[in-house]
């Protein structure tokens, strides 16, 4: 898909205005929230295994050179092929070079994020091969040809009736709005496909680099499909999915399946080391995997950014973010939404293009709260609206204009002078009280609406030195 992260506004204010996704971005709070609020709190050594995780991460992210040939030489030893692609057109190119020399004409898939920022599924229909998503939430989105609304539940935004016309008109089902008929419908639908299929692609939640071991999580099965069914399984995962050994997936998988469902453990936890054995009794001929850059060692070189890269991909902060609850993940315009996405999309597609995103919080702290490896989220956002201000880092990047950077050099030198403070403070309360016309609405977009409050007659200070002087008087007396 194309970023179009400019549009934010336009996009939330539409979402503001859609009764139905309020309704069904509500349930996020109770739902996926209040279920990882229960899970954290039930597991005794929650606070020790965040600390543990992101330690790990740490390490890993600040010695990613040699982690990464680990886990290369492990996958080569086990008879798998690696890529290492630097830009999305790069791994977009591999699958499909390699899908045409095996004359490839089926692809089933298993939610992954990266093939989003790949445009991986419009890329190979270009070259008459034919995608199929196979998780239920991704299913649901490619037939309404939207992209994902959420890390976890792609298809939250979407009510029952409305996925039980988008079946109607696509695969020619009955309308219902049993939810069971439904998934039995799109399990008819799929089973054949998995049959067909010559490739399988999934995405990945972690690499562990002493074993070569490629781990997924699901909650459907379609992602052990996926991977044994099909001769070829094609595996896109980015950069920062490695850890260092199978003791630390332990800890990952507890942080990672409670943090995004609440649950104890998901239904599958599906690990691949490589391509079929003679002993094994399924699996496939062909194990590839693609390791892909595009744009994240920006980040990693970027001290101020690099911990982004510690991201799980659980869906924790959107969960617990008042902005996404309200705005959804379409208004973030590409792939990754709420506060990591507010991040993570603008150091991937631009940040001046994405420059309304790191705006787009309250920094209130809650995404910084439930994020399961302590990723300081308000932090960075507050460092990227400072570089679309200053542009120390990135002067390119900067969207402010030289006046309005002079204004604010001239606001911080005032403000860190007292005595001219309070004397342009005295000077504003006494314009705005012989002239209240400047208080009444104008054409902003805070003040269309909005009539300002009077000023005190009285600066803070002078108030507060009155208060200490009653205070002192009233003790003497």
């Amino acid at each position: 898909m194309k970023p179009v992260t400019q549009k934010f506004e336009e996009k939330a204010k539409e979402t503001l205005l859609d009764s139905q996704i309020q309704k069904n971005l509500s349930g996020l709070y109770e739902g996926f929230h209040s279920a990882r609020i229960q899970a954290s709190s039930d597991t005794a050594d929650w606070e020790e295994l965040q600390s543990k995780g992101r330690e790990i991460k740490e390490e890993v992210i600040n010695n990613l050179d040699k982690y990464l040939e680990l886990l290369e030489s492990k996958i080569l030893s086990s008879g798998g092929a690696v890529h290492f692609a630097e830009t999305a057109e790069d791994a977009t190119q591999y699958v499909i070079n390699l899908a045409k020399k095996r004359d490839v004409k089926t692809v089933v898939k298993s939610k992954s994020m990266l093939s989003e920022e790949m445009s991986l599924n419009e890329e190979l229909t270009k070259n008459g091969i034919d995608p199929y998503e196979t998780d239920l939430g991704e299913y649901i989105v490619q037939l309404a040809e939207e992209t994902p609304y959420h890390i976890i539940a792609p298809a939250i935004h979407k009510s029952r009736s409305e996925v039980s016309k988008l079946f109607s008109e696509k695969i020619g089902t009955s309308e219902t709005e049993n939810i069971e008929t439904l998934t039995s419908e799109a399990r008819d639908q799929l089973r054949d496909k998995f049959i067909q299929a010559d490739m399988g692609i999934t995405g990945g939640n972690f690499l562990v680099a002493e074993t070569g071991t490629l781990a997924l999580v699901s909650n459907e099965g379609n992602g052990r499909m996926c991977t044994s069914m099909p001769r070829i399984h094609v595996a896109i995962v980015g950069m920062e999915k490695i850890i260092p050994s199978m003791e630390d997936l332990g800890t990952f998988l507890r942080l990672l399946i409670r943090s995004a469902t609440g649950q104890w453990i998901s239904s599958y936890v599906t690990m691949i080391s490589g391509p079929r054995k003679s002993t094994d009794v399924d699996g496939p001929e062909e194990f590839h995997l693609v390791i892909v850059d595009n744009g994240r060692s920006k980040m990693l070189a970027n001290p101020q950014l690099r911990e982004a890269l510690y991201c799980l991909r659980c869906g924790a902060c959107l969960n617990a973010c008042p902005v996404y609850r309200k705005v959804g993940g379409h208004s973030y315009g590409w792939v990754y939404p709420g506060p990591i996405g507010s991040i993570v999309s603008p150091m991937l597609t631009g940040l001046s293009d994405g420059k309304n995103l790191p705006f787009a919080s309250s920094l209130c702290g809650a995404c910084k709260e439930a994020c399961p490896v302590k990723i300081d989220i308000p932090r960075m956002l507050l460092y990227l609206r400072n570089q679309l201000v200053e542009g120390n880092d990135y002067p390119d990047q900067r969207t402010s204009k030289l006046w309005e950077r002079y204004l604010s050099k001239c606001g911080a030198f005032i403000l860190a002078n007292s005595k001219l403070t309070n004397t342009l403070m005295k000077s504003a309360s006494l314009i705005a009280n012989i002239a209240p016309f400047v208080r009444k609405p104008f054409p902003s977009s805070w003040k269309k609406t909005r009539e300002s409050p009077a000023l005190a007659k009285k600066t803070f200070v002078e108030q507060w030195a009155s208060l200490e002087l009653d205070s002192s008087f009233r003790k003497k007396h």
